[in-house]
């Protein structure tokens, strides 16, 4: 079996040993990558959150004559999800091999991939670019594509004008040219609370966020049966869900609060914008009906997190590109959210791909299997080489 380079092993080990989980900062990391491109002359640009807590990470190693624009992209996210709750048989922040597998939290979901692009840093120094190569590592991905957002800001901001993007999330090496988008809401329910042996004193927040709810559950039906289809897909449809309702204090109290959490996931041609708009709407016509009864009622609405769907041309010349590079070439679409559409919104042609296989992240004993780093290694040397002819 062939087997990843030390150095591929030893940056993948590095990153592991650095705990991103989401709802800490990631500067650690973004510290040491910045420390392996200062080591080799690559200047990068920190974009922080608005807390500074957290940072993107932007870098651009140029074309033999020095230009910064056009190039390809190769994107990753820094962050990874809790492992709290979860049984591991190894400790999920130092890497282990065993049975022709990385176990660590994020090897698969993505910090092989960040380990190979690092590991693979001095060739693309060293190559006499036609084309630059841009770096471009986000905050907050696992939490709703947050960080990305300003990084694909900055890199339209900078005019680098990319003609295309590599999303390393894993696809089992193969390009992915489409995926639905996410979409994350909070809708909280503010009524007026009372005993319940007098339910006319009081406004039942919970009976609100039900009928919500099965506003919810119905326009879901409608966008299933009646809604645009895509057979790449698992879930041909787009999909919607209401996955958590939190209300109420006592049975013997009329509850005055109550919160709903859903989610959608449409498919690229669905207009997010009016799709959105329609269960807004039905949020403001329940808040009128709630102030009716009393005007010190209320409803918030809020998307807590989106990011648009991926719909690449199977005809887009980047496709080609990606087969060029030893990218497998698919039709297939997957059921996961990534970043890839903030990047394609941006006008630059993007597919995922990345090692490993979905099903392994956010697991306990999450791996990537040590052939899938060696395909990953190939790719980018391949990609180098294609961009240096």
């Amino acid at each position: 079996m062939a087997q990843p380079s030390e150095t591929t092993m030893s940056r993948i080990s590095d990153l592991v040993a650095l705990d991103t989980t989401s709802r800490d900062s990631n500067l650690v990391l973004i510290d040491h990558v910045e420390g392996l491109l200062g080591e080799h002359g690559v200047a990068s640009i920190r974009i922080p959150s608005p807390d500074g807590n957290k940072a993107n990470l932007l870098a651009t190693i140029p074309a033999a004559d020095g230009r910064r624009q056009g190039g390809i992209v190769l994107s990753g996210h820094t962050d990874v999800v809790p492992v709290d709750g979860q049984k591991w048989a190894s400790d999920p922040f130092a890497v282990e091999v065993r049975d022709g597998r990385v176990y660590g939290r994020g090897t698969c979901d993505m910090k092989g991939f960040l380990g190979v692009i690092l590991a693979k840093l001095p060739k693309m120094v060293d190559a006499k670019l036609r084309e630059p190569i841009h770096l471009a590592f986000s905050y907050d991905e696992e939490v709703g594509c947050v960080g990305a957002v300003s990084l694909v800001d900055r890199m339209v901001k900078d005019e680098l004008s990319p003609g295309g993007c590599f999303v390393g999330e894993p696809s089992s090496m193969r390009a992915i040219r489409g995926h639905k988008s996410m979409n994350v809401f909070k809708v909280e329910f503010h009524g007026i609370a009372s005993h319940s042996s007098l339910p006319s004193e009081g406004l039942n927040a919970i009976s609100y966020a039900l009928r919500f709810a099965s506003f919810v559950e119905e326009l879901a039906k409608e966008l299933r049966v009646e809604g645009p289809s895509d057979d790449a897909f698992i879930e041909p449809t787009t999909t919607m869900n209401v996955n958590r309702i939190d209300g109420g204090i006592a049975v013997n109290t009329i509850p005055s609060e109550c919160v709903v959490y859903f989610e959608y996931r449409s498919l690229a041609v669905v207009d997010r914008e009016a799709l959105t708009q329609r269960i807004r709407q039905c949020a403001a016509d329940l808040e009128q009906e709630m102030k009716h009864r009393n005007n010190a009622a209320y409803v918030t609405f809020e998307q807590q997190a989106g990011a648009p769907g991926l719909e690449t041309s199977k005809d887009e010349p980047f496709v080609g590109f990606a087969a060029d590079c030893g990218a497998i070439a698919t039709d297939e679409k997957v059921t996961y959210g990534t970043e890839a559409g903030l990047f394609s919104a941006a006008g630059i042609p993007t597919v995922v791909c990345g090692p490993g296989d979905i099903a392994q992240a956010h697991a306990p004993d999450e791996f990537i299997e040590l052939d899938q780093l060696v395909a990953c290694e190939e790719f980018v040397e391949k990609l180098i080489v294609k961009l240096s002819d």
